[in-house]
């Protein structure tokens, strides 16, 4: 299944804790319909020290937010996402359906 975000996109929350903020989507769960986006939908993890942290303590890591609460950044406007035959290559790309540009 294709999905309108791929990893490296800049895209807005429009739902949950996070609406209206921005971040990077640093990766992308197709299988879930979930991405990580960087610093968004952060949480609060508890570690038990071990041989990686000796110190052990509160981690605060991102968690995957689900891609229908995503909008993909198209500059500084959010804008939904089409896909078409590009003229020059004859491949499948994506382009944004308010500006008409082609997404890279």
């Amino acid at each position: 299944m294709k999905l309108h975000v791929k990893k490296g996109d800049t895209v807005m929350v429009i739902a949950g804790d996070d609406k209206g903020k921005t971040g990077k989507v640093l990766k992308v769960f197709p299988e879930k319909n979930r991405a990580i986006v960087e610093g968004r939908n952060v949480n609060k993890k508890h570690t038990k020290p071990n041989a990686k942290n000796t110190q052990g303590g509160i981690v605060e890591q991102e968690a995957p937010i689900h891609i229908s609460n995503l909008m993909v950044m198209d500059g500084k406007t959010p804008t939904r996402i089409g896909r078409r035959i590009s003229e020059k290559t004859g491949k499948l790309v994506r382009y944004s359906k308010k500006s008409g540009e082609e997404i890279k």
